[in-house]
């Protein structure tokens, strides 16, 4: 069981370290919340579901009580996410924020 824990973390840890990674490197934004959306709730679903696999594998009333509230917050944060992204890029779009483009970005 640990085994499984470890390598849930070590995934949530590659995620997470894609999404700050794509964070830096894209150019704006737009782009930018691409992966602050989706690599990091894909990269807390792997952590706390490795936490949960941990708490829960001791077995008792408590421990199982205390892997269903962690594995509620990923079912909350996989709904406000998505919306939450969503909200952002409206207000960007709403403030005339434009997107990137491949002219914008040379400089010759």
């Amino acid at each position: 069981m640990n085994l499984i824990t470890i390598l849930f973390l070590l995934c949530g840890l590659l995620f997470f370290t894609g999404g700050s990674i794509g964070i830096i490197r894209f150019p704006d934004f737009y782009s930018r919340l691409h992966p602050a959306g989706k690599l990091d709730t894909m990269g807390l679903l792997m952590v706390m579901a490795g936490m949960a696999l941990y708490i829960a594998s001791h077995f008792s009333v408590g421990s199982l009580l205390a892997a269903l509230k962690i594995m509620l917050v990923v079912v909350f944060v996989f709904i406000t996410s998505p919306t939450a992204t969503h909200a952002i890029i409206d207000a960007g779009a709403r403030a005339g924020l434009r997107p990137w483009t491949r002219e914008e970005g040379r400089k010759d």
